[in-house]
């Protein structure tokens, strides 16, 4: 049997590392942004989403022509190998063309006014630029982006009003292009900035094309002419931005909207670049972009958060975030498919599924949180984390309730509760699992249970409370009795166990981990019952079984999610959309869905099966 195909059907993240990657549609209802291999296209209103596969790596860029019918994303790929340039139609959603000539990466893309033709620039180890001809899917012509003697063209944006002129800037250069098309040549002028040495981070266009603006990385702003290929005025000259000038956007009053390296958006004076309004936003902007004539416009950072303000009274509104690290871990409280907690550096994040939004996050400053466990009885949230910590927290304020303070030498791994809520078994990265006994006030070490010699990664427990399974990295799955702390069976094998499963009859125990077999345990005397290839490459991190046992999903370092029938033990669906390691996943409750989690921070919700 081949397997089918899995649909996303929504995600929590973007790649807000990406220059210029949240860009709105002209048509004022979406907005677009690029997460891993895919382009997200969103509605504003309904917050419904699109995606558009295609690319075999990683988003770099993304643009829209001006009258909205075309998108047009370059990807990453290893040196020595062709990026491709992929060319969209919006309305049908569909992939038009492959445009491949740039080496490695494509740095920048543009669209002339009136979508005749494609500008494209070439990452470092290509260092070309390329004009293409959209109606007939084909290159005009190339020539290397800046001279010997300049540095790398980083940025690339084309004229207002004439399809044939462009310019591209970078480090220490800024130049103005001219396209020939009888003869098939672009011809280059340098821009005289006079003393002034420069990394130019953006370039906005004036609507009139007689000159237009680069902010740089010292954090002022330049204007040059287009005629004279002179600049004319620079600044702020004292106050310069923190952190370099990241974003430019131009209103049609003449003044600025300038976003930097600080979180820093400010409303600048187009005469003598005065701030007149600023506000901070979390993380350093990438992207700012205008909805219909200025009167709002977006703002993304590196932070994964996407702001929309009003130009008017210009105050942030929140309207989307995400981690920004990699997601360790992702749980459901018991029977609800409406809410579920992620965990990640320096936070745990409760989020509301029909929603798609954030409900609740607990910072706890420069720690990583490893698991995390909602208590049966809703009454806490149970998490592990790297500075040997077991911290308890309120499901609905976030408040602190108890901390376990050296609950493990080597930070806590993999944490699990029993079901009368009332012991805590965790483990920890010296091997050792230890059973804590919670009261109503109290909380102490209760049994400890020394057999692993490495990280325990995963720990089970099953419905009656009396036995558990801990999973770790030295190749071992124990079965332990935790009414007597013995070790019942011991299961070996040539790999580091990062998953285990009881099946929901509890006879049997299925495991994953680094040598991508999944095994088949027997619970009774450990013996092995069968072996299937799990993954063709990269190791198994996580897995989880459906209430009945009938199915399994596993995800691992193949950014491939995977849906497996538990007796014939084949594939029956696969979900693409992950751009990093798969950590952990799980099928909710009532299996509405399955939630994946991932090392870049993703969070996709997929329709099951």
């Amino acid at each position: 049997r081949t397997a089918s195909s899995q649909q996303i059907f929504s995600l929590l993240s973007l790649a807000g590392h990406i220059p210029c990657g949240l860009i709105c549609h002209p048509d004022k209802e979406h907005i677009l942004y690029p997460l891993g291999c895919t382009v997200v296209i969103q509605d504003l209103d309904s917050k419904k989403q699109t995606f558009l596969h295609g690319h075999t790596n990683n988003v770099s860029c993304i643009v829209i022509s001006r009258n909205g019918v075309y998108v047009a994303s370059g990807q990453v790929t290893f040196v020595g190998f062709k990026a491709d340039i992929i060319l969209w139609d919006f309305q049908r959603k569909e992939l038009l063309a492959r445009l491949s000539l740039h080496k490695a990466k494509i740095e920048g893309l543009a669209f002339s006014p009136n979508s005749l033709y494609l500008v494209s620039l070439g990452g470092q180890d290509d260092g070309s630029v390329v004009v293409w001809h959209i109606g007939k899917r084909e290159a005009v012509c190339g020539s290397p982006a800046s001279a010997r003697s300049a540095g790398n063209a980083t940025v690339v944006a084309c004229a207002s009003g004439r399809d044939e002129m462009f310019v591209t800037a970078g480090n220490g250069t800024i130049r103005v292009w001219e396209l020939d098309l009888a003869n098939r040549k672009i011809r280059p002028t340098e821009c005289q900035t006079g003393q002034l040495r420069r990394v130019i981070t953006c370039v906005k266009m004036a609507d009139d094309d007689n000159y237009f603006y680069v902010g740089t990385s010292s954090g002022d702003v330049l204007k040059v002419n287009t005629n004279n290929k002179l600049m004319t005025a620079y600044g702020p000259q004292k106050e310069k931005f923190s952190l370099g000038v990241t974003a430019l956007l131009l209103l049609k009053m003449g003044d600025l909207i300038v976003g930097t390296g600080g979180g820093i958006v400010a409303l600048c004076k187009g005469s003598n670049y005065k701030v007149m309004k600023k506000i901070q936003v979390q993380g350093a902007v990438t992207s700012l972009t205008c909805r219909g004539q200025g009167h709002q416009f977006f703002v993304g950072t590196n932070e994964c958060q996407i702001y929309r303000i009003n130009y008017t009274v210009f105050k942030e509104e929140l309207i989307a975030a995400c981690h920004n690290e990699a997601v360790h871990d992702i749980v459901f409280p018991l029977g609800t498919s409406d809410l579920f907690a992620t965990c990640s550096k320096n936070d745990i994040r409760v989020w509301h599924t029909p929603e798609n939004r954030e409900l609740l996050r607990i910072i706890i400053p420069n720690m990583t949180c490893h698991a995390i466990e909602f208590m049966r009885n809703g009454k806490s949230i149970i998490s592990a984390w790297n500075d040997g910590k077991i911290r308890a927290f309120m499901p609905e304020t976030g408040r602190l309730m108890y901390v376990i303070n050296h609950a493990h030498s080597l930070g806590v791994t993999a944490i699990a509760a029993t079901s009368d809520c009332k012991h805590i078994i965790s483990g920890g990265g010296e091997g050792q699992v230890r059973v804590w006994e919670i009261g109503e006030r109290t909380h102490k070490l209760g049994e400890i249970l020394k057999e692993h010699v490495s990280a325990v990664s995963c720990i089970k427990i099953t419905k009656n409370d009396r036995e558990c399974v801990t999973a770790s990295l030295d190749g071992t799955c124990i079965i332990w009795d935790i009414v007597r702390f013995v070790r019942k069976q011991m299961i070996l094998a040539n790999t580091l166990f990062k998953c285990v499963c009881y099946h929901p009859e509890e006879y049997q125990i299925i495991t994953s981990g680094t040598d991508r077999r999944i095994g088949y345990w027997e619970v009774f005397d450990g013996s092995a019952i069968r072996e299937v290839e799990g993954s063709v490459s990269g190791s198994i991190n996580g897995m989880d079984i459906t209430s009945d046992g009938t199915y399994f999903v596993t995800g691992g370092d193949d950014h491939l999610v995977k849906l497996w029938d538990y007796n014939e033990g084949a594939v029956t669906h696969i979900g693409v959309g992950h751009s990093g390691n798969i950590t952990r996943l799980k099928i909710c409750p009532g299996n509405k869905y399955i939630v994946s989690v991932s090392a870049d921070g993703a969070i996709l919700l997929w329709k099951y099966p």
